[in-house]
């Protein structure tokens, strides 16, 4: 239904006569997914309501004023709130520190400005039903740079935008010479500095929090097929789209792994489906709605750009039987990337014999263009004699929830994982990558080929290569992550960055594993270290280490406020927890989750609760933070005389969006779990005496290779259907029948410990695929579904479970 109503609705545009034609040519490149239309697209042709079909816009740069920023992000929110994408360069704005006549006073500068962006931004995640996404960048010689390259390093700053600088191939030149670089605004030096110590702060905050990224802006001009109409000084907020003022997104991807065959590429399938794809975006700069006449001034009457890409690149080399990232990889991309510049740019100029050329086309200074000069001689013919339809054909653009709903490789990303956790209040399930499940089945007792890489088992220096390959045949620019192993250095960044550079990459984006945790770590190092976490009011007393308001050491929180009439007058503000003694004796339990196994430690003294210690998926990501706040608080009302019985109260019955377990058993929620935990303790229910020996049968070893744990959880998976009989409905991960929970670990039980040796995965955990280095991959927790399938690709984050995106 979907396909028949977006064909309709595209074709609608084409002449009378003709409609039908291409409602059926539309429908058959739909059709399998072979070419899927951007979301916009999708969600809005043919239902009969005014929407944009566009996802990304640049707006202009701000005047440099008061009315005119706020003006600015006025129109910035206008164009969120539809749902699109915003990117602005706010290099007009004048430096910090520079005097303002107006109000007898300084400026603040376009870094302080940004986080007026970003909080307009965070206020459209609020009030939509898609969050914004922004992106805000600076050029390379404005005075403040440095502070827009650093601002980042601390993770609570301009949290709702992407941040990347503007590069010249001048301060690419200074870096390469050592020389002396201007920072100027309005025709004045502010600061002179050396132009590799600013790119050395650029890769250090790369490494350090993935940001800012980094545009090659002065080669996107020279490179632009409209260089001669057009200033671009921005790009979209993936990045793949370099645009002037009031430029669109206007984006579609062709579907590779639908033109594998028995080994061989379909290219003649191919070569029609492109054809197709280009006339098709066309139309859409005649089907959408436009809400501002500026973006239709520039799009349908100026260059009429459109940005056809692919997805799926990774899932046709597997299908290959080709490594991402390999030599052989080259080879075919290059072939393949030719082949669809060449159709592409093909189709454009006979429809602009049929339909005319777009509007800003000069037939002598396109032809000069650096991109249009490499095309092939009867291509640069056929625009001679009939000019071009559209401006710019090609681009690379993260195609998330596209590819996802086409279930294939994102973009032209490796496969991030070829498994990973989804969690609903049936328990937890293993979801595989469709062609890794079907090789393993297929062939369960051999090694897995290298040809099943994933993102973290390339080296950076291959997505480099890959990016560069495919640049050499895309217009505009190309959305991609570079992903980087944990231990990776800055001067590996600063080698990728120029690698890049020479490369002929127009930007880069940079992701090192971990690297947005750092705030974290510190406040895990400091304040764990340092206090620990928990007590209970009388092990106050008996501890004879607080200090309640005005009382005595030694004295109780009770008794300091019993002793003050006014009651709260003397503690208010001004109980300290007590101080952790060097040695306590403690506990650890195993509680099933909706969110997975919670590990909790609780330490006692005199036999009183006295910390919280949790510990629930991977270090640093966002469900491991609110968890670990959650001890944290915990652990500060044990010190400061908190009855326990009330931290149980506030805890208990917090219900999050499913829940695991059934009648007595049931888990609302990771609070919940943890106000269980905490009653049974308290309650007796939990054996307060250390466990001293493991009976047989509660240890369980698992096989150190990735593959075998998979191959093992997929045989696991078909028994378990098979036992379940007719209707049995049993999954990988789901636990015995009518008790639903990770497997051997009934929702809610209390039973053995399943304990696992040399950090092997816990039983009812799914395989991890690592790369060849051992990392394993990190995923963070879904804020739309909940499972633990969030991965930063494309520049972006998304769901590999659900297709929430961040941008």
């Amino acid at each position: 239904e979907m396909w028949d109503r977006v064909a309709r609705a595209i074709a609608e545009v084409e002449e009378p006569g003709k409609r039908e034609e291409w409602e059926r040519k539309f429908r058959k490149a739909l059709e399998g997914f072979k070419f899927v239309p951007g979301g916009r697209i999708l969600a809005g042709a043919g239902t009969g309501h005014k929407v944009t079909y566009y996802n990304c816009y640049v707006i202009p740069s701000p005047e440099d004023s008061r009315r005119g920023i706020m003006e600015n992000v006025s129109l910035m929110v206008e164009i969120m709130s539809r749902g699109g994408g915003v990117g602005v360069n706010l290099s007009t704005l004048r430096p910090r520190g520079t005097y303002v006549r107006g109000v007898n006073g300084t400026a603040s500068g376009p870094v302080s400005w940004a986080e007026v962006y970003s909080t307009a931004t965070g206020s459209v995640i609020q009030g939509g039903s898609r969050r914004g996404a922004l992106m805000l960048m600076l050029d390379d010689d404005h005075p403040d740079i440095e502070e827009f390259i650093t601002v980042k390093r601390d993770l609570t700053k301009i949290t709702n935008a992407n941040l990347s600088v503007c590069i010249s191939d001048a301060f690419m030149e200074a870096v390469q010479q050592d020389l002396p670089w201007d920072l100027k605004w309005n025709g004045k030096v502010y600061k002179t500095v050396r132009a590799r110590d600013l790119w050395e702060l650029i890769c250090e905050s790369a490494w350090a929090s993935g940001e800012p990224g980094v545009v090659f802006m002065e080669r996107v001009n020279k490179r632009s097929n409209t260089w001669y109409c057009e200033k671009i000084n921005c790009v979209n907020p993936c990045g793949e789209q370099p645009l002037g003022p009031w430029g669109v997104c206007n984006l579609g991807a062709i579907n590779l792994a639908a033109f594998v065959e028995d080994g061989a590429i379909d290219f003649d399938g191919l070569r029609e489906t492109v054809a197709i794809a280009v006339r098709f975006l066309d139309n859409v700069i005649e089907a959408t709605e436009y809400f501002f006449k500026e973006n239709e001034q520039a799009q349908r009457y100026g260059i009429r750009r459109i940005g056809l890409g692919t997805m799926g690149l990774a899932d046709m080399l597997i299908k290959l039987g080709i490594r991402y990232g390999s030599e052989k990889a080259f080879e075919v991309c290059d072939e393949v990337y030719r082949l669809i510049r060449d159709e592409a740019y093909r189709t454009s100029a006979l429809l602009a014999k049929e339909k005319g050329a777009f509007p800003l086309f000069d037939k002598e200074k396109y032809l000069q263009g650096w991109f249009i000069q490499r095309l092939p001689e009867d291509i640069r013919q056929l625009i001679a004699q009939h000019g071009i339809r559209n401006g710019f054909l090609l681009t690379q653009a993260p195609t998330g929830t596209t590819s996802l709903l086409a279930g294939v490789s994102s973009g032209i990303e490796p496969v991030f994982a070829f498994t990973f956790k989804r969690t609903d209040r049936t328990g937890t399930h293993i979801v595989y990558h469709e062609l890794y499940k079907k090789w393993l089945e297929e062939h369960p007792d051999e090694p897995v080929p290298d040809y099943f890489v994933s993102a973290d088992q390339l080296t950076p220096e291959e997505h480099v290569r890959m990016q560069a390959v495919i640049q050499q045949y895309v217009d505009a620019s190309i959305s991609k992550t570079v992903n980087a192993p944990r231990h990776h250095t800055v001067e590996q960044v600063r080698t990728l960055y120029r690698l890049a550079y020479e490369l002929g990459c127009k930007g880069i984006t940079y992701y090192r594993d971990g690297s947005r945790e750092g705030v974290l770590h510190k406040l895990d190092d400091g304040g764990r270290s340092k206090q620990g976490t928990g007590f209970s009011g009388q092990g106050a007393k008996q501890a004879g280490e607080a200090a309640a308001g005005g009382a005595e050491p030694g004295s109780d929180v009770a008794a300091a406020v019993a002793a003050d009439p006014g009651g709260l007058k003397v503690t208010w503000g001004r109980i300290r927890p007590i101080e952790r003694p060097t040695k306590l004796n403690g506990f650890t339990v195993r509680r099933t989750t909706p969110l997975g196994n919670l590990y909790l430690t609780l330490n006692t003294f005199n036999g009183h609760p006295f910390e919280l210690f949790t510990q629930i998926g991977k270090a640093g990501s966002d469900v491991a933070a609110f968890t670990e706040a959650i001890a944290r608080l915990v652990s500060l009302a044990f010190r400061s005389g908190v009855d326990p019985h009330e931290v149980v109260e506030q805890l208990r019955g917090i219900g999050g969006s499913r829940s695991v377990g059934f009648g007595p058993n049931r888990v609302l929620s990771v609070p919940d779990a943890i106000a269980q935990f905490l009653d049974d303790y308290l309650s007796g229910k939990i054996d307060r005496d250390p466990v001293d020996e493991v009976a047989a049968g509660q240890i369980t070893v698992f096989p150190t290779d990735p593959a075998q744990q998979a191959r093992e959880a997929v045989a696991a998976a078909r028994g378990a259907a098979s036992a379940s009989g007719p209707g049995g409905g049993a999954t990988a991960g789901s636990g015995p029948a009518g008790n639903p929970g990770p497997a051997g670990n009934p929702a809610g039980s209390s039973g053995p410990v399943q304990l696992t040796i040399g950090g092997i995965p816990k039983a009812g955990e799914p395989p991890r695929i690592t790369g060849g280095n051992g990392r394993h991959l990190s995923m963070n927790l879904c804020p739309e579904c909940g499972s633990h399938a969030l991965v930063h690709e494309e520049g972006c984050s998304k769901c590999m479970a659900c297709g929430y995106s961040e941008c």
